[in-house]
């Protein structure tokens, strides 16, 4: 009888583990498997809070759209692909999907990353990530260190600015994203007012 081994590539361990592990957010960055609980009620409130802002602030009008956990396909390794928190991507976004679920990285005009367990990934991994698939502005709600970080102007895989925040003030961000707003820091890592 003959035995045929099959070694498991990154993407299928990837695909199987999304399986197995329902409401776990699943990435491959720098080659590397990574997997995060469900995000606890301060992070979902957050991302509840964004999703008001950009509607105020007229986003969907711009021709934009505002969109929770969709995979960004990114340029640093054949497998990578992360799944930003929240990203503000084009409105036809939807004809770019590269594989996977996740799109091409051009039509992302913004994500942000809320800390959870993984923080380091957020601070240190996924800024190079993102910087090296040229997306414009990341915005980083850091719990661990009590502040935001906004980075933009990517530029050979690296962000030529980055800004730390801290609490009581606001954000705000670059008018290239095509609305008008700015982000509490407070409201970032909290998730709803003091």
């Amino acid at each position: 009888m003959a035995v045929i081994e099959h070694e498991t590539t990154i993407a299928e361990a990837a695909d199987r583990l999304s399986r197995e592990l329902p409401g776990h957010r699943v990435e491959i960055l720098q080659g590397r498997l990574t997997v995060t609980p469900p995000a606890d009620g301060s992070h979902a409130l957050s991302l509840s809070w964004l999703i008001e802002k950009f509607y105020d602030a007229g986003a969907r009008k711009a021709g934009l759209r505002y969109v929770q956990g969709i995979g960004l396909w990114l340029p640093t390794g054949p497998d990578d692909y992360a799944i930003p928190d929240f990203s503000l991507v084009e409105a036809d976004f939807r004809d770019h999907k590269v594989e996977k679920n996740c799109y091409a990285p051009d039509v992302f005009r913004l994500v942000i990353e809320v800390t959870s367990s993984n923080w380091a990934d957020d601070i240190g991994t996924k800024v190079e990530g993102y910087a090296r698939a040229d997306v414009p502005v990341y915005v980083i709600a850091d719990r661990h260190h009590d502040e935001a970080v906004l980075c933009t102007d990517p530029r050979n895989g690296k962000y030529r600015l980055r800004k730390s925040y801290k609490r009581g003030t606001s954000i705000p961000l670059p008018e290239s994203i095509g609305v008008p707003l700015e982000l509490s820091v407070d409201l970032l890592l909290d998730g709803d007012e003091p």
